[in-house]
C-alpha cells in the first residue's frame, strides 16, 4: 500500500492533467465546429469547382462537415471522460483521436500525391464542358456559366476555344463571356480574352491551402490530445494501486 504522502504528491498531478486536457478537450470541440462551418463554406463557394472535377467530388464538403460533427461528437465525450476521470473512458478517448489522426494523414497524403491528376482531371472536364455546353442533361454548364462570370474569364486557356464548339457555330460566346452585359454574339472585343484554366487552379489552390492548412491544424493538434488523455489516464490508473 503506497504511503499517505506518495498519494498527496501524485493527486495534484492528475488535478493538472484534468485542468490541461478539459481546456485542450474544450479547443479540440471548437475546432470541430470551426471544420463544420470550413465544410459549409466549402458546399456554398467551391462547389462549382468541385463539379467539373467528378460527381463523387462533390461529397468533399461532407467529408469536412462530416468530420466536424464526428470532433464536436468527440469533444463531448472527452470532455465527459475527463470529468468523471474514468480511465478506460479516457484511453478510448485516445485512441478515437489516433484513429482520425491517421485518417486525415491519409487524406492528405493521397491529397498531396495525386494533385496534379486532380488538376489535368479538372481540365478535361472544363473542356468537356465546352463542348457540351447548353446541352440537355448538363449539369456543369452551370457550373462553367458561374466560374466564367465570377473570374471573369472565357474558355479553357483562352476565349477562342469557344470557337471550335457547336454553341459558338449557332450562338457565338455565351453571356458569361461578356465583359459587360450583352447577349450571345460572336464579337471578340465584348468577351474576356483570358482562360479560366490558370485562374480556377490559383483560385482552388489558394482557397483549398485554407482548408488544408486548417485540417493539417487539426490534426497536429490531436497529438497533444493523445498524449494528455493517455497521461492522465495512467496517472489514474497508478492512483488506483496505490490506494489499494
Amino acid at each position: 500500500m503506497a504511503s499517505p504522502s506518495w498519494r498527496l504528491q501524485t493527486k495534484p498531478v492528475i488535478t493538472c492533467f484534468k485542468s490541461v486536457l478539459l481546456i485542450y478537450t474544450f479547443v479540440f470541440w471548437i475546432t470541430g465546429v470551426v471544420l463544420l462551418a470550413v465544410g459549409i463554406w466549402g458546399k456554398v463557394s467551391l462547389e462549382n469547382y468541385f463539379s467539373l472535377l467528378n460527381e463523387k467530388a462533390t461529397n468533399v464538403p461532407f467529408v469536412l462537415i462530416g468530420t466536424g460533427t464526428v470532433i464536436i461528437l468527440l469533444g463531448t465525450f472527452g470532455c465527459f471522460a475527463t470529468c468523471r476521470a474514468s480511465a478506460w473512458m479516457l484511453k478510448l478517448y485516445a485512441m478515437f483521436l489516433t484513429l482520425i489522426f491517421l485518417v486525415e494523414l491519409v487524406a492528405a497524403i493521397v491529397g498531396f500525391v495525386f494533385r496534379h491528376e486532380i488538376k489535368n482531371n479538372f481540365k478535361n472536364n472544363y473542356e468537356k464542358a465546352l463542348t457540351q455546353y447548353n446541352t440537355t442533361g448538363d449539369y456543369r454548364s452551370d457550373s462553367l456559366d458561374k466560374i466564367q462570370n465570377k473570374l471573369h474569364c472565357c474558355g479553357v486557356t483562352k476565349y477562342t476555344d469557344w470557337e471550335d464548339t457547336n454553341y459558338y457555330v449557332q450562338h457565338g460566346y455565351p453571356k458569361s463571356c461578356c465583359k459587360t452585359e450583352c447577349t450571345p454574339n460572336k464579337d471578340a472585343s465584348k468577351v474576356n480574352h483570358e482562360g479560366c484554366f490558370l485562374k480556377v487552379t490559383t483560385t482552388i489552390e489558394s482557397e483549398m491551402g485554407i482548408v488544408a492548412g486548417f485540417s493539417f491544424g487539426v490534426a497536429c493538434f490531436q497529438l497533444i490530445g493523445i498524449f494528455l488523455a493517455y497521461c492522465l489516464s495512467r496517472a489514474i490508473t497508478n492512483n488506483q494501486y496505490e490506494i489499494v
